[in-house]
């Protein structure tokens, strides 16, 4: 059986922002979000923008863990780890 490759990232979402961006840093992925960070709505937004920053449609970036933390883990549906890297920069 075949599987289609899964690349997980974590990123740490920052709400209230003036414009919507993935930064990639020492520290890691920051994802910075206009939405308030009420009813998803900013972890919905981080999750369209992760998927733009990757070039893929937003339905292929899912939520795994972190939805009412700032912290969160996102697979990315047929991407590999490396290839995920190299897109992000």
């Amino acid at each position: 059986m075949l599987h289609a490759a899964m690349a997980r990232v974590t990123v740490r979402v920052v709400p209230r922002s003036g414009r919507t961006a993935v930064e990639v840093g020492a520290e890691g992925v920051r994802v910075r979000v206009r939405a308030a960070p009420e009813r998803g709505r900013a972890t919905e937004e981080a999750r369209t923008a992760l998927a733009r920053a990757l070039g893929v449609p937003p339905s292929a970036v899912r939520l795994l863990a972190g939805a009412s933390s700032r912290t969160k883990v996102f697979e990315v549906e047929g991407m590999e780890e490396e290839e995920l890297r190299r897109r992000l920069g």
